[in-house]
């Protein structure tokens, strides 16, 4: 039986999305486990002070979402979790029927929280809010990259609005000039602006690292936190501070051997993070979207071509479909969802034959093909080793100790981040 209350559970909405906030949280000084999944009803070691429970209820249908998301809260509560946090993408990806709306509103309703804050910020990466107005790279969202994405394509700027579409619940935006003013006042604005809501949710202003801890000093009292990762780091430290400073083992992340490295992403950071790996002379393979689709070219097909280069060479390998905005029209013409699904199984199973020949280290870019790769890979549990960027961990699986994975957001990285994880994970 655990001897320490949880002090804080978090779920997030895809696997690089808990993989972000497990980072964080990490760094913030609470050892994390981060689970695959909805979990069993199985002890969780003693020295860990947060779990991060990885779902696929970004693009679920709602219902599923909904349902995944409250079993997960409920398995929580049964650790003793103290507060909550649910982990969506800093760019608020959801359609107008959710499902960040439904699934915090059954979040408010079950716990019987009365609001809780929406903060996707991650001024690190890019992300700010302003008079309630969310900004990728200073740009509005909806005039941003994310207008264009195939699943998710985002229609408007003000969280207020995204938020009131999918929810029956009031928005309060609180901007930053409350920051500087005694507590009440803050207070006594928001009571004022949510008298007569069973429920209501508050977006803060934030811009700036620093405004993580005016936000927590503000809201300290709130069981249930959500947004992107942002807030993470300084929350973590707030409460393993208020827990009495539990201290974490560091994870080490050197393997040896080569590393097989699978692009899903169609995101600009990731279009650019493969054009900068092959500049540099590094081994490839470029799977074509129509030899892909018309099963010319299928995972066996294509890991004969690439095992040579792993296994006899000992050389690591990038095997992506998309370098160009002509190969994503290429690959969306035979059906968004369609030719996605069918990449990320092809990805996956090459990543499952990269572990069976013993191939120690597997980087993937894309959020659905990151989860892809860990469900065929039959991982459940990680422990959170140093990051290669802001967000995006080295993770150690519980299962297979020697083995490093590092997942990756599309959206995150620099242009050498395939190359960095190779140098940062060189034994």
């Amino acid at each position: 039986m655990k001897k320490n209350k949880l002090l804080l559970g978090c779920i997030a909405d895809d696997f690089t999305g808990a993989g972000d906030i497990a980072s964080f949280l990490e760094k913030g000084g609470l050892h994390t486990l981060l689970i695959s999944g909805i979990p069993e009803h199985d002890d969780i070691p003693d020295d860990v002070g947060a779990v991060v429970i990885s779902l696929k209820s970004r693009t679920a249908p709602v219902g599923e979402a909904v349902r995944d998301t409250l079993e997960s809260v409920r398995y929580l509560e049964t650790h003793g979790c103290i507060t909550y946090y649910i982990k969506y993408c800093s760019t608020f990806d959801s359609t107008p029927a959710g499902n960040i709306g439904p699934v915090l509103d059954a979040v408010l309703e079950y716990l019987g929280e009365t609001y809780t804050v929406l903060c996707p910020s991650l001024p690190i990466n890019g992300r700010t809010v302003k008079k309630g107005i969310l900004y990728v790279d200073n740009i509005p969202l909806s005039e941003s990259g994310m207008k264009n994405h195939p699943l998710t394509p985002m229609w408007d700027s003000r969280i207020k609005v995204l938020m009131e579409g999918q929810s029956p619940y009031p928005c309060i935006v609180l901007e930053r000039e409350y920051y500087s003013r005694p507590k009440e006042e803050a207070e006594v604005f928001i009571e004022s602006q949510g008298c007569g809501h069973k429920h209501y949710y508050v977006v803060p202003d934030y811009e700036q690292e620093e405004d993580a801890v005016h936000i927590i000093q503000l809201f300290s009292q709130l069981k249930v936190f959500t947004g992107g990762s942002g807030l993470a780091a300084a929350y973590a430290r707030y409460i393993s501070a208020k827990a009495g400073n539990r201290s974490i083992r560091r994870e080490g992340i050197k393997a040896e051997g080569p590393a097989f490295i699978a692009a899903g992403s169609i995101s600009k950071a990731t279009l650019g993070q493969i054009n900068y790996y092959k500049e540099k002379g590094l081994s490839y393979y470029k799977i074509s979207p129509t030899a892909l689709w018309d099963r010319s070219e299928t995972a066996e097909t294509i890991w004969n071509d690439i095992k040579r280069i792993l296994t006899e060479q000992m050389r690591s390998v990038l095997v992506y479909c998309s370098e160009s905005q002509d190969d994503i029209v290429q690959g969306q013409a035979f059906g968004r969802q369609e030719f996605a699904n069918l990449l990320e199984d092809t990805l996956a199973q090459l990543a499952e034959r990269a572990a069976a020949e013993g191939i120690c280290k597997i980087i993937v870019a894309g959020g659905e093909t990151s989860g892809a790769v860990t469900k065929k890979l039959g991982y459940k549990y990680f422990y959170v080793g140093e990051s290669v960027a802001p967000g995006v961990p080295v993770l150690i699986p519980a299962e297979s100790p020697g083995r490093r994975l590092i997942l990756k957001s599309g959206n995150f990285g620099q242009a050498d981040f395939f190359i960095r994880s190779l140098e940062m994970t060189k034994k």
